[in-house]
Formats: structure tokens, C-alpha cells, sequence
């Protein structure tokens, strides 16, 4: 009895001494301990304190108008979590007594366009950066060393503490990207600009849009206006679909600006195209128009290569879409074209990059025009096979890596996962971060690789719970694929990180799939979930 009785007292004892010290919050002290993704080039602890409170104002190098704009972002992050009123201004100088300075330096070659550097002192802090691109990339940085509660949309408990220190930081490659199919199925605007939020997030660069594909057109060419009246009204399954009206596209556009984020439209060609061929029957060969598609085979559509109202179509909707899409690149798929025979294949592509070319794009296709002759710039992205990637290298292009077995986000996580495909295997989180861009095909070396692209292909995924529940967390490591050295990245190490954005995603709200290969920290500090 008397054993039982100091056992008892002993674990009561331990409890309430425990509770005592998981209240007590200890600041922070060490820059070096952190869990930022993609991990940076290098960091330097100096061993203090930052406490940003109320009353402190988010000060931009005067003279910039881009500075302001990215210093309102940042304080619409800050603002509703800390309920702090953060006005920006301008100066001339950095302020102290506890403000947040972003300023531009002459010259760094170091850090290039997206690259920065963060300085945490006891008493300010300071991004600087070559180009507005790299305030943007510090911004999150920054964000990230917050306490998770940060993301939440109501004002949160204090204090807001960072410990100091130096972050210089830069990214491997320029291109570090995620595709988005809505044509298979159809995503409203809002799930866009959320999908553009977590790139943003993790220092990615570019949204690829597939907005064409034989289920669906979902990109308004008023031109052609049957191409949406018709050729957008239903999706996989035979539900509604939809599509964006030319100002949707444009808002996606402006708001993935606003975030240093490159929209990168595709209109896959000839083949995957039944919804256009269901919408204007002059596009097909024998002239009659083809049933609308809601099934999930491939191949089995193309345009008619030889007609010359097909050149017409395409010269259309290219100058269309260029004109309201800032960024230099154009994707013209390419691939699947099986309905396609390849002497009627290569003069197609070959003209279709000229009419690209007219419209002042680059041209981006899937592996499979490497069959062509390659127009100058002309970028290969590699999801399938080795020869067709290595015939773009030949021809001068350069390469997006994305292998359809390391990269592809509807491949499902194991047998277990009910979304998802599994043509190109199982990819769990440690298959989709171990492995790099220039050690992976040989003979396609590093200064021939662009970047990195994830696709999102959605035959299986409906709605924006299932978008994140394929993309979180496997997206992160993509992220730092692209951003980091391959001599800083080790699975052991990058899953700790990965674990310990446990809370920054419940605050956030994502539906991210829970792998048991990571080590996910529960730091208890998780907000009420943010509105979508």
C-alpha cells in the first residue's frame, strides 16, 4: 500500500512539475536550430534574442515601389496573427527599435536574382537582396522562423521572438516549379491562388497551368468561343467543369506576380485534345466533331495536322494567351500524340514552335518533341524517357526534370493510398526527395537542366482537400531539390525539418498526408484552423 502511495504521489508530482515547465517558454537564442525549407546555403548564430511587438513599423528603401508592395505583403502576413497595426514606409537608412527593414544592394554576384540576405539583430532585422525576387525568397524565410502560429488569421498569445543571426541564401537552379492540371478536372480561382500560396511558401517559382486536355478547355479564347461554351462543360466523371474567363486568368497571373511566381500556360498539342475537336468539328479530319470525352484514356485524339485551319486555331489561341501571360515561356505538350504518326508529328511541332516564336514565347513541351527539329531556347521537359530528353540536349535545349517515377504528385504514396494513380510506382516522401536533378539521366549534366517541375496530374483529384492531400509534404522537397546544393541535403536530416512543420500545417489548415517515415513534432502550438 505504502509503495503504491509514493508511486501515485511521485507521478502526480511529475505531472504538475511537467505542466509547469511546458508553460514556461525559454526565448530563442540559437539561429542555427531551425527548421526552414529549403535549407539554406548558410546560417550564422550570434546568439540573441529579436522580439518584434506592438508598435513596430515594416520600413522599405525609399524609391522603390516594388519594396512597398512586398513590405504590405509581408505585413499581411504579420498583421493577423500578432494583431500588430504594421505601417510600411519608406527610408533612407535602417531603423532600429525593433522595426523590419527591406532594402536592394548594388552588387552581390553571389546572390543573383532570387538569392538574400536575412540579418536578425536584438533590435531590427534586415532583408536585403540584388532584386525584388530575393526580398521575396527572404520574406519566407523570415516567415518561417516564426512560431507556426504566425499563419493563423486571428490575432494569437505572444510573444514573437526570433533569435539572431545571419541567413545567406540562394538557389541552385532558376527553375523551381509545380504543374496544376485543371482540365481533367476543374479548380475554382480560389484553389489556384491557394496552390500559389504554398509554392510561394517554399520559395518555388513557377505554376505551370495544363488548361487544356480531352476532358476539358478550361481558358477562354474569344476567338473561338465554342471552345468553352462547349468544350469546358464537364470534366472526369461528367461533372460540370468549367473554365476561366480571360479576367480570372489574368488575376491568377497578377497574384502569382505579386509573389515572384511565373505562370507557365499549356495547351497540350495534337494530341489531348478532344474537348477542342468536340467544339469545332473543322479541326478534325473527316469534319465532324467528336463526343464529349469523361473517361481517363490517353491517346486516342490529334488534331488534323494537315489542315491549315488547324495553323489558324492554334496561331489564335497562342497570341491570345501570350498577350495576357507576361511570362517568356509557352507550353505546347506534345506528348501522347499515339493517334499522331510521326511523319505527320515532327512538321506539326516544327511549325508550332515557329507560331510560338511569332508571339514572342519561348517553347516548352514534354520529352516527346525531341523528335522535332528544336527551335533556339527551346526547353525539353523530361517525364518519360531517357532518349528523348537526351535528343533535346543534342539539339541545344535545356531540360526541366520531371520524372514521372521521382516526381509525379497524383502517383500515390503506397498501396494504401486511395487518390491517386500508380502507372509510374509508389513515390513516398523519402522516394520523392532522394534523388538529384543532374546525377539522375547520365549524359544530361547540370548546366543543361533548368530545374525542377512537380506535376499535379488530377484524374483522381476533385477538390482542393485532395489537391494537398497529394502535394503536402511531398511538394517541400521538391522545394528544396531545386533551392538547395545536393552536398547540404540528406533525408535524416531534411525529415527532422519536415516533422517539425507538423504545427505550421495545422494552422494552415492543409489536409497533408501524415507519413509515418517522418518524425512529426505535435509542438502543441497549433492555432484554430484559418479559413480557406
Amino acid at each position: 500500500m505504502k509503495s503504491i502511495f509514493f508511486g501515485s504521489l511521485f507521478l502526480l508530482t511529475s505531472t504538475l512539475m511537467g505542466g509547469l515547465n511546458s508553460c514556461k517558454s525559454y526565448p530563442p537564442t540559437d539561429l542555427a536550430q531551425n527548421n526552414i525549407i529549403p535549407k539554406p546555403v548558410s546560417v550564422v548564430a550570434t546568439r540573441g534574442t529579436f522580439e518584434l511587438s506592438e508598435g513596430a513599423m515594416l520600413y522599405v528603401q525609399e524609391g522603390s515601389d516594388e519594396l512597398l508592395q512586398l513590405g504590405q505583403y509581408l505585413a499581411d502576413i504579420l498583421t493577423p496573427a500578432t494583431g500588430f497595426s504594421m505601417a510600411v514606409k519608406p527610408s533612407s537608412s535602417a531603423p532600429s527599435g525593433g522595426n523590419i527593414f527591406l532594402s536592394l544592394v548594388d552588387v552581390d554576384n553571389e546572390l543573383g536574382e532570387e538569392g538574400y540576405e536575412l540579418t536578425i539583430h536584438k533590435d531590427w532585422v534586415q532583408i536585403a537582396a540584388v532584386q525584388p525576387a530575393g526580398i521575396a525568397r527572404g520574406i519566407q524565410t523570415l516567415r518561417q522562423l516564426f512560431p507556426p502560429r504566425i499563419e493563423a488569421n486571428e490575432p494569437q498569445e505572444g510573444p514573437w521572438l526570433l533569435a539572431t543571426g545571419t541567413v545567406r541564401d540562394f538557389p541552385q537552379y532558376s527553375f523551381r516549379g509545380a504543374m496544376l492540371d485543371v482540365a481533367r478536372h476543374f479548380f475554382q480561382v480560389k484553389d489556384v491562388k491557394q496552390y500559389i500560396d504554398y509554392l510561394a511558401l517554399y520559395k518555388m517559382n513557377v505554376l505551370h497551368l495544363h488548361l487544356s486536355d480531352d476532358q476539358g478547355w478550361r481558358i477562354e479564347i474569344k476567338s473561338w468561343p465554342n471552345l468553352t461554351q462547349h468544350g469546358a462543360s464537364t470534366q472526369v466523371g461528367g461533372g460540370e467543369g468549367g473554365f476561366y474567363t480571360q479576367e480570372e486568368y489574368q488575376e491568377i497571373v497578377q497574384y502569382a506576380q505579386e509573389r515572384y511566381i511565373t505562370i507557365i500556360p499549356e495547351i497540350d498539342l495534337p494530341g489531348h485534345t478532344n474537348a477542342a475537336l468536340s467544339s469545332y468539328p473543322e479541326l478534325n479530319c473527316d469534319g465532324k466533331a467528336t463526343e464529349l470525352y469523361t473517361g481517363t484514356k490517353v491517346g486516342f485524339s490529334t488534331l488534323c495536322t494537315k489542315k491549315e485551319v488547324v495553323y489558324e486555331f492554334i496561331d489564335d489561341v497562342v497570341r491570345e494567351l501570350s498577350e495576357m501571360t507576361p511570362g517568356k515561356y509557352f507550353h505546347i505538350g506534345g506528348d501522347e500524340s499515339l493517334s499522331t504518326p510521326l511523319k505527320d508529328y515532327i512538321p506539326f511541332v516544327n511549325r508550332v514552335q515557329q507560331i510560338v516564336l511569332s508571339h514572342g514565347k519561348q517553347v516548352i513541351g514534354w520529352d516527346e518533341i525531341a523528335h522535332a527539329r528544336l527551335v533556339e531556347n527551346a526547353v525539353v521537359q523530361y517525364w518519360a524517357r531517357d532518349k528523348n530528353a537526351l535528343k533535346g540536349v543534342e539539339q541545344g535545349a535545356r531540360v526541366i526534370m520531371s520524372p514521372a517515377a521521382k516526381a509525379y504528385l497524383d502517383m500515390k504514396y503506397d498501396s494504401t493510398t486511395v487518390l491517386g494513380l500508380h502507372w509510374a510506382g509508389y513515390i513516398e516522401v523519402d522516394a520523392g526527395y532522394n534523388w538529384d536533378l543532374a546525377s539522375l539521366v547520365p549524359g544530361i549534366e547540370q548546366e543543361q537542366i533548368l530545374g525542377v517541375e512537380a506535376p499535379l496530374w488530377s484524374e483522381t483529384v476533385t477538390n482542393m482537400q485532395e489537391i494537398e492531400y497529394m502535394v503536402i509534404p511531398r511538394l517541400l522537397g521538391y522545394a528544396e531539390i531545386g533551392w538547395t546544393h545536393p552536398s547540404q541535403r540528406s533525408w535524416d536530416e531534411y525529415k527532422v525539418r519536415l516533422g517539425n512543420q507538423h504545427d505550421r500545417f495545422n494552422v494552415l489548415g492543409i489536409n497533408y498526408y501524415p507519413s509515418p517515415l517522418v518524425p512529426w513534432k505535435d509542438g502543441s502550438a497549433a492555432a484554430p484552423e484559418t479559413e480557406k
